[in-house]
């Protein structure tokens, strides 16, 4: 038996008789599991948070298939790629 449980055994039964059987409280393990769920709430939220922010919501609405694009507007919806440069326009696109 290691001396923590050795420890343990001993004063348990003394920490028994000064509680009251009919009150029932979390103690410090409750407290910490509700810390360290608490912990990792807060770290999720933070990293949902930053790839939520990466996310590009732009929307095209839907064309038709035959359909020109419209005047001035990029080709692929909006997207801007790493560069942050809109993609260059091609020459069929401003003629029309």
């Amino acid at each position: 038996m290691s001396p923590t449980q050795t420890t343990l055994v001993q004063v348990l039964p003394l920490a028994a008789k000064d509680l009251d059987e009919n009150k029932v409280t979390p103690g410090v393990l409750g407290f910490v599991v509700f810390a360290v769920i608490g912990l990792a709430v807060w770290m999720l939220m933070k990293s949902m948070n930053k790839h939520m922010n990466r996310v590009n919501f732009d929307e095209e609405p839907e064309r038709e298939p035959g359909a020109p694009a419209a005047a001035g507007a990029p080709s692929r919806g909006g997207e801007t790629g790493r560069t942050g440069k809109a993609p260059a326009a091609s020459s069929s696109e401003t003629k029309g």
